[in-house]
């Protein structure tokens, strides 16, 4: 395990799961901490306003991180939350970038209600999450990029068989099951305009992608995780959280 990937682990396992904020973010971040979770400030000080509370107003955490990408610079993780006995429930999506030393120091995330029911009667977050096909790391992820651009930007919805195998599962809490639910999710209003690949990290046959979508009046952080074989897409996660409006934001954004 590289040491960027074992710092993120360490952060939030022990950091917030286990309630040693302040040690954990002393340790496993940077000379700086920018922060694009909004209601979190930056630096370590940010932090500690924001999970010292947390950790007192959660006193039974459940944290699980289900996969992690590593990708040079770059850590994304996948994991599911259950507060207070499972009061609460979250999904979170996060993107860590770090310097020369594996510190961490940037942070992009999104986070969303878990939903018991989805629409393709598959979990929000179970699935494989096995790292394989190393070799095929660069393909897997010039493929995810076409498939952001000519599927999702352009709406070409004609070329989807391109990207995802007729078998596709779907993990989407809003869209029904197969290949022809995603289609139909995605010409949805409620998933709206795609209009911004933020970032694109990948590691053997998983890809996760943020990008920015509008949709019903609303502008969106979308984080989606793909995981491919012989080059088609054919499995499939979402998280989306609306973007608060800037007088609320305790940063320089989400982006």
């Amino acid at each position: 395990m590289a040491k960027v990937l074992d710092n993120v682990r360490k952060l939030y396992l022990e950091g917030i799961r286990d309630g040693n904020a302040r040690s954990a973010v002393q340790k496993y971040t940077g000379d700086r901490y920018t922060q694009h979770s909004t209601g979190v400030a930056d630096g370590v000080e940010g932090f500690l306003a924001f999970f010292e509370p947390f950790v007192a107003r959660n006193p039974d955490r459940e944290i699980e991180i289900i996969r992690f990408i590593e990708d040079g610079q770059y850590v994304f993780c996948h994991a599911y939350q259950s507060l207070n006995g499972g009061s609460a429930k979250w999904v979170t999506t996060d993107l860590f970038d770090s310097d020369t030393n594996g510190l961490i120091v940037e942070h992009w995330d999104a986070i969303s209600p878990y939903q018991d029911v989805t629409l393709s009667g598959e979990d929000m977050v179970a699935g494989p999450n096995e790292i394989i096909d190393l070799d095929k790391t660069n393909y897997n992820k010039a493929q995810v990029h076409e498939f952001v651009k000519q599927i999702l930007q352009e709406k070409q919805f004609h070329l989807i068989d391109q990207f995802c195998a007729d078998t596709c599962v779907t993990h989407f809490p809003k869209a029904k099951a197969g290949k022809e639910g995603l289609v139909s999710w995605f010409q949805s209003d409620e998933f709206g305009q795609y209009d911004m690949l933020f970032k694109l990290v990948g590691e053997g046959n998983f890809v996760a992608t943020i990008g920015k979508t509008y949709a019903q009046g609303k502008e969106n952080i979308s984080f989606h995780i793909y995981r491919l074989e012989q080059g088609l897409i054919v499995e499939c996660w979402d998280n989306v959280e609306a973007i608060a409006p800037r007088d609320q934001w305790n940063n320089s954004g989400k982006f």
